[in-house]
């Protein structure tokens, strides 16, 4: 304990207190880093950079693969990502720790035309997972080929291409 309570620079008489400090301090320096990996991701919270939008089969959509970003943060960023394009499309793939996950959302607008569900099945096809699911505007799904992240993408833009 006096060498742990040394390490920590304290002493052993305040080591629990020091250790539940650091706990917390690390907690919020995780929530920290999740919330800036959300804002890079989502272009800084601001309207969707013009590169990113593509317009096909006009339609209004992004399709963005991120690198290091867990999967269960893709919907809170596709739900913000929807609401800043106002009508589209947002597919994203996130790889992370050896996995890939994906999720679709579509506006309320296209969801006679496209259904999230297809889209992600698709999607989940091609990075070597089955199923997915959700509902017509949202849906995720994911798979273990986190190098078919791209092609996930490309494969889900043919479906939206017609």
């Amino acid at each position: 304990m006096r060498a742990l309570a040394g390490r920590l620079k304290t002493t052993p008489v305040d080591l629990v207190t020091r250790v539940e400090s650091l706990v917390e301090e690390r907690r919020k320096l995780e929530r920290e880093v999740a919330d800036l990996k959300r804002k890079l991701a989502t272009g800084g919270g601001g309207a969707p950079e013009g590169e990113a939008v593509k317009e096909i089969a006009g339609v209004k959509a992004i399709l963005r693969q991120l690198d290091g970003v867990p999967g269960k943060d893709l919907r809170g960023m596709a739900d913000q990502m929807k609401q800043q394009l106002g009508s589209g499309i947002v597919v994203l793939v996130a790889t992370d720790e050896g996995k890939a996950a994906i999720v679709a959302g579509v506006t309320d607008d296209l969801v006679e035309r496209f259904n999230a569900v297809d889209l992600v099945k698709v999607g989940v096809a091609e990075l070597g997972g089955k199923g997915g699911g959700g509902r017509p505007d949202m849906a995720q799904g994911g798979g273990p080929e986190v190098g078919q992240a791209e092609q996930a993408l490309a494969a889900v833009e043919q479906v939206i291409a017609g």
